[in-house]
Order: structure tokens, then C-alpha cells, then sequence
């Protein structure tokens, strides 16, 4: 196989990727009977499947706890309860169904409308909450969803989505609406994630199959790492801060992506708040415990080694050979930095702290800041404190989305022991590349269509029938209604007269200069050329326009050094125009010819 060519695929690889297809395929029919659904129809079945897996919490804990080897049964049953009572009691009485809001000073109606099929990616480290919260959430939107779970944690997801589906089904549910990937592999998920019949991801795992998600063409909502930094503020309760962070870090033995990874103390009351962690199960390892630790906890990768990964402090302890009191619930490294020479400041997924001590706040601030960049961005950090002020800097200027005030980081951040929506799956936002800074709840499974009523009368211009021009321009021959370049103004035709009339002119006029009568007229002559334009010394005219002009007229004004001024109506016969052109002897007014 040449550099850069893809592995060949296997039987198991090939049954993966026929099964997601055809898994995708019959979600896509069931979606559509599924998007027809009343909203009391939708609301019995989650209320049917939440009432059936609540009893199977414990049960379920335990199959989780003994596939994957990750965890605590009484922590992972806690996870289990809270996702089928605490996530369903926030999403029961959700609108997802029609009209879900009424906007009235607006004239808006908001209409639900099902994102579409779900792809839910199913991790091993909160298996079985996880699947029971995504089934949840999203046949509350009326999605159909296609799990694939992880290799290690498939048989205890698949006992979840089975006891789900078959409620599901008694209740009403569509058959397919709730279907599991049974042979689970990289290029079936894949497959499942860029099928044409998937509408959107929902990725809850590492950062592999997090950026596997978001490059599979599909809206995806993924989840980062979270490498939660803690701060113990000098105005905190010492006590109850210490207890937090090992009770947050020691629940579910740190599974969770939001579990705390650092402590930053001030040094004002770091004495005391060393004191508080050993009295209450935390061990301080020694310089060269932690260093012995760090080479056997986190790979060259910088990733933790999966025989680490949800054990409980006295197994990783006794793995290293190390003594510690009974009841030790965490293990906490002194660090003097963050980054790739200070392996344990990394994500952990165990019970293991790194420690920090600071100046105060400020110094305390940007060291939080320092452990987030470093695989933690837009996820969860926690300020224990009783300055308001401090509390609200936190907040101005951590990069993360959840800060938890006096809580563990742990069970703040899903809403467990906060305000925040329940959820199992927490967006990142644009500090850790997801969509959304949210929890994920059914309103994320769901478009809104918005009937937009008239508020305000469109402004039309006035469109006149016959386009108006402005005077002196004329409309474009190829633009109807458009004006063009200017044109020069028409002149005036003169007043019609008759050939008898105009001869009975010019003989009374020769008869005041005692001239003869004009011969007989000799046949009309050609049309006068048109005359010269005025010369620059022409431009004022101080007489009035002569009213007929002929060779002898010409011969009076050369000899007495005067000029002609001829007008629009002057007569000019042939020979007194060759004439007096030549001597310059015409002034024109009014229009040219």
C-alpha cells in the first residue's frame, strides 16, 4: 500500500457501512410519519419511554460500569436518573408541535418545524445517560435518530435504546424512528454521519469523531474537551470550595468532559485551602510522584491512557505504586506551568488534579485563561468567591461558556445543581469551533418558521403612464422613460405666405427706394445654404432686423460702413447673400438656421 493510500476495508467495515445505510434509510421513512405527529401524541411517547428506562437506571449503571470498565455505579446511575427525570421534566412541557409562540406587538406566528433525521454518536465514558438523553430530545422534536455507539460501551447503549424503542413503540412510535448500529465501526459511522438521509450530527466523544462530525457536510452540533480550570478566590468559603472540587472531580471518577482538571488558589489563602483538600480525600503527590504519574498518565499523543481513565484514586495510586490514606479521592500535582513541558495540565478524565497558586485574582485570571487554551476552549471552568465583582470579571473575560459560581464544575455546568438547561451534550461555541455555546435541548432539533404579518405599507415611488422628461431632454430610444442627451432646441417655423403676397411686398417696398417693379420671378431657386455661424464680434445686435435684403442694400452698407442685421423672417436674395458674406457685413439675430 503506497504512501497516503486508505487501509483496505474489512468484512466488518463493509457489513458497518451496508447497515448505516439502511439504518439511515428506514429512519428517513419513519421521520415522515414522525413529522406528522400532535403534539399529544409526541408528548405520550416521551413520557412512556421516560417512565420505562427510570426504572432500568441502576441496572443500566452497572452493565455500563462492567462493559467499559469507566466509573462508579452509584455516580452513573445518578447520570442515568437525571437524564429520564431531570432532562424530561425540563423538555416536557416544551412546544415542538405547530404554533409554539405568538408574537402579537409584532404580528409574528413561530411554527415548529422537525430538523430531520439525527445521527447521535454515543461515547463510552457516559454511555447510557447519553443515549437515554439524545432518544429523549430527539423524539421530542419529532426526529427520527440513528445511533452509533462507541465499540467498547455498545452493548450496554443498545440495552438502553432497546428498552426505549419497545415503550416507544406501545405508545405509538413510528417502527425505525429509534434505530442502533449493532456491528460499530470508524467507516460505518462515517457512513452514517454523510448519508443523504441524515439532516444533522449530534457528536459526543473525542476530538476525532467531534471534527469527523463537523467535516461530514452536515449541521453538527460536537463537543471539545473540557480541561476544566477551578479558581479559589481569597473571599471564597475555603471549606466548602475544596469539597466542590473533589466532589465534582471525584464523581463518576472524572469521566466527564467538565469535570474540574486544575485548582488556581490565591496565595493569600493557599495555607488553608491545602488544608481543606488532604482533610477531605485529597493526596498531594510529591515532585517526583507527579512526575512518575504524568510519564504514565498522558501519551506522547497528550492524550490520557485509557488504563487510567475512570479509575478511582487509590487504583491509579496503586498502579504507581504509591501509599496513599484510604478514602483518597484525588490526586493533586503542584505545577509551576501549563503546556506541553507540564504533561499534567492536559484533560484527564480521572481523579487527578493539577494545582496552581497565584498573586491574587488578576494573576489568578490569566492562569485560568492559560489551562483553557490548553484544551479547554468554550468549555467549563468554575470561580469559587464571594466578590461579585471578581465573580463578573470571570465572566467578561474567561474563554468559556459555562463558569460555575460556588458548584462543582461537574454538575453545574449540565444543570444538575444550577439554573442551566439540562442537557448531556454542551456546545463550545465559536472558542472551541461548535455551532453553539448552548446545552442542547429539542429546541436545537427544531427549525421555526415565522409567518410574518405587514407592519408598515410598502413606500412605492409614483410611476407616471407617459414618462415624464425633464424640458430638453427626450426619452432613450433603448431605455423607455429614460432620459437622454440633451437636444437642440427646434426652431420656430416661420408664418406660411403665398408667392402673390410676397411679390406685392417686395414691389412696395422697392417703390419707397424708386425702384422699378421686380421682373416676372424666375423658376424657384435652390434652397439657401445654411449661413455661417455668428463670429465672437457678432454676439450683440444693436438694431433691429432688416425685413428684406437685397444687392443693393448690400452696395449702401459697404459704402456708409454699416452692418445688416438679418432676422428669422429677413428675405435675402441669392446675390445680396454671396454679397454680403463676403463683405461681412451681416449681424444675425435670434434663432440660426
Amino acid at each position: 500500500m503506497g504512501p497516503g493510500a486508505a487501509p483496505p476495508q474489512t468484512d466488518k467495515d463493509l457489513a458497518s457501512i451496508a447497515e448505516a445505510r439502511a439504518l439511515a434509510r428506514r429512519a428517513k421513512t419513519a421521520q415522515a410519519v414522525l413529522a406528522e405527529f400532535s403534539q399529544q401524541q409526541v408528548d405520550a411517547i416521551v413520557d412512556a419511554m421516560a417512565a420505562a428506562v427510570t426504572p432500568q437506571a441502576e441496572s443500566l449503571a452497572r452493565l455500563a460500569v462492567e462493559e467499559t470498565g469507566y466509573g462508579v455505579v452509584a455516580d452513573k446511575t445518578q447520570k442515568n436518573l437525571f437524564a429520564s427525570q431531570q432532562v424530561y421534566d425540563f423538555i416536557r412541557p416544551m412546544k415542538t408541535v405547530g404554533v409554539i409562540n405568538r408574537i402579537d406587538d409584532r404580528k409574528i406566528i413561530e411554527i415548529a418545524e422537525p430538523f430531520g433525521v439525527v445521527a447521535a454518536v454515543i461515547p463510552s465514558t457516559n454511555p447510557t445517560s447519553t443515549a437515554i438523553y439524545k432518544i429523549l430530545i430527539a423524539t421530542k422534536a419529532r426526529c427520527a435518530v440513528v445511533m452509533t455507539p462507541h465499540p467498547s460501551a455498545a452493548r450496554c447503549i443498545t440495552c438502553a435504546a432497546d428498552i426505549m424503542n419497545e415503550a416507544g413503540r406501545r405508545a405509538g412510535l413510528p417502527e425505525s424512528a429509534i434505530g442502533w448500529m449493532r456491528t460499530v465501526t470508524l467507516e460505518g459511522t462515517q457512513e452514517l454521519m454523510k448519508s443523504r438521509e441524515v439532516s444533522v450530527i449530534l457528536a459526543t466523544g473525542g476530538m476525532g469523531l467531534v471534527r469527523a462530525a463537523y467535516s461530514a457536510g452536515k449541521p453538527a452540533y460536537g463537543v471539545g474537551p473540557g480541561n476544566a480550570p477551578c479558581y479559589i478566590e481569597s473571599s471564597a468559603d475555603i471549606r466548602k470550595a475544596a469539597n466542590d472540587i473533589l466532589t465534582g472531580k471525584s464523581f463518576d471518577n472524572g469521566v466527564l468532559c467538565s469535570s474540574p482538571n486544575s485548582v488556581v488558589v490565591d496565595q493569600a489563602v493557599e495555607a488553608e485551602a491545602r488544608r481543606q483538600f488532604q482533610e477531605q480525600g485529597g493526596y498531594f503527590l510529591s515532585p517526583a510522584e507527579a512526575d512518575a504519574l504524568g510519564k504514565q498518565l498522558v501519551s506522547p499523543q497528550r492524550l490520557p491512557n485509557p488504563a487510567f481513565v475512570g479509575k478511582s484514586a487509590m487504583v491509579i495510586a496503586g498502579k504507581l505504586g504509591i501509599t496513599v490514606p484510604a478514602g483518597t479521592r484525588a490526586l493533586i500535582a503542584e505545577l509551576k506551568g501549563v503546556g506541553r513541558d507540564f504533561p499534567l495540565s492536559i484533560e484527564k478524565l480521572c481523579p487527578v488534579l493539577s494545582y496552581y497558586v497565584v498573586k491574587d485574582w488578576r494573576e489568578g485570571c490569566e492562569r485560568c485563561k492559560e489551562i483553557l487554551r490548553y484544551g479547554g476552549m468554550g468549555h467549563t471552568m468554575s470561580i469559587h468567591s464571594q466578590n461579585d465583582a471578581v465573580i463578573l470579571e470571570f465572566g467578561l473575560h474567561k474563554p468559556a461558556y459555562r463558569i460555575c459560581v460556588n458548584t462543582p464544575t461537574t454538575h453545574g455546568s449540565i444543570g444538575l445543581t444550577t439554573g442551566l438547561d439540562p442537557a448531556m451534550t454542551l456546545g463550545c461555541g465559536g472558542f472551541g469551533g461548535n455551532i453553539t455555546s448552548d446545552n442542547i435541548s429539542p429546541k436545537h432539533l427544531l427549525n421555526i418558521k415565522r409567518v410574518a404579518y405587514e407592519l408598515r405599507p410598502a413606500s412605492v415611488p409614483r410611476v407616471p403612464t407617459v414618462p415624464e422628461v425633464p424640458k430638453g431632454l427626450v426619452p432613450s430610444a433603448n431605455v423607455p422613460g429614460a432620459p437622454a442627451l440633451p437636444k437642440a432646441p427646434v426652431k420656430p417655423q416661420p408664418e406660411s405666405i403665398s408667392s402673390d403676397a410676397l411679390i406685392s411686398r417686395i414691389d412696395k417696398f422697392l417703390a419707397t427706394r424708386g425702384l422699378a417693379p421686380m421682373a416676372p420671378m424666375a423658376p424657384t431657386p435652390a434652397p439657401l445654404a445654411p449661413l455661417a455661424p455668428l463670429a465672437p464680434d457678432q454676439a450683440q445686435v444693436p438694431n433691429p432686423p432688416e425685413q428684406f435684403i437685397c444687392e443693393e442694400d448690400i452696395r449702401h452698407a459697404i459704402r456708409e460702413g454699416r452692418k445688416l442685421v438679418i432676422g428669422e423672417r429677413t428675405i435675402v436674395t441669392p446675390s445680396a447673400k454671396d454679397a454680403g458674406e463676403a463683405a461681412k457685413v451681416f449681424l444675425y439675430a435670434g434663432w440660426l438656421p
